[in-house]
């Protein structure tokens, strides 16, 4: 994986119930952006409101849509482990690779019982590549993942990198460089993209590139062109799309609810994630317009409902 790869809602019709059709016209609107894959079921995707079979039936809906050069990524992390196998057996033939955080109920206490955990998903997809999703944040599964790396590359065949999202500079830059860069390390905090780039990162998962592909690639071209104060500049912008939608009652919902002006009505968001209405969005609307930020939203993007 690399360049801007989504972390993708899970679209839903009013009652609630998944809106599968949605999903390859949502998967086309993220190619004419250019982002390069697609992360499903994860944190952006409502996965703990997820059942199993909703979970499946999400990653079957991908696959039938997907086309060659697009990557695919299906978290399959559950608390239960045995459903975490059976959504990674599931996974094969379906999406390009896996991807599981830990439990966060009953949490591993060493980074054994992690490399276990991890071990016993992996092997039950063995012909696709595993990636570990570090985000101790939500899980609070919080170990040094340059050493969990270390044996994770020797104890996983499938093993193929970490989704690293967290803000610990050193520890991400470890592993990024572990090996002469053989593993795939991913940065996953949008709000500091920016800081990722001295360190060498060349693949990004997040939820706000689905809505500021534009932006974040003008950013990575100024960083690369010794732009900085045009990299920092834009990077503000994206704190201040987050910061904006946060206030309005988180952004888990408040981004689900903002795909509606790319004209792709996600639905509603899943308790306790909030649903914004038409008012709430166009309130955020006119403060973004207020700081210049509407024209770095594309093509797709229409300032009224």
């Amino acid at each position: 994986m690399k360049n801007l790869v989504a972390a993708t809602y899970a679209p839903m019709h009013r009652n609630g119930t998944l809106n599968l059709d949605l999903i390859g016209p949502y998967s086309d609107f993220l190619k004419i952006r250019n982002v390069t894959g697609a992360f499903i079921n994860g944190s952006t995707g409502d996965f703990v409101s997820l059942s199993t079979e909703e979970r499946k039936r999400i990653v079957e809906a991908w696959s039938s849509t997907k086309r060659d050069g697009f990557f695919l990524t299906n978290h399959v992390g559950h608390n239960n482990l045995r459903e975490a196998k059976e959504l990674a057996a599931h996974s094969e033939g379906h999406s390009d690779a896996i991807c599981a955080l830990p439990p966060s109920y009953f949490k591993p206490k060493t980074v054994e019982s992690l490399l276990f955990y991890c071990g016993e998903i992996a092997k039950s997809a063995p012909s696709i590549p595993f990636y570990y999703y570090h985000i101790p944040v939500l899980t609070g599964a919080n170990f040094k993942m340059i050493e969990f790396l270390e044996m994770a590359v020797k104890t996983i065949p499938n093993f193929a990198g970490i989704k690293y999202s967290d803000y610990n500079a050193s520890d991400f830059a470890k592993c990024l460089h572990f090996d002469q860069g053989s593993q795939n390390i991913l940065f996953g905090v949008d709000e500091k993209l920016v800081s990722s780039l001295p360190l060498g990162a060349t693949g990004w998962v997040g939820s706000t590139y689905n809505h500021l592909s534009p932006l974040y690639y003008e950013l990575i071209s100024s960083y690369h062109n010794n732009n900085l104060e045009k990299a920092n500049q834009l990077q503000e912008k994206a704190i201040l799309f987050v910061e904006t939608l946060d206030k309005l009652g988180g952004f888990n919902g408040a981004g689900k609810s903002f795909m509606r002006m790319f004209g792709l009505d996600m639905g509603p968001s899943r308790y306790p994630h909030t649903t914004l209405t038409n008012e709430q969005l166009n309130t955020a609307i006119q403060k973004l317009a207020q700081h210049g930020m509407l024209d770095y939203f594309g093509n797709q993007f229409s300032p009224s409902i």
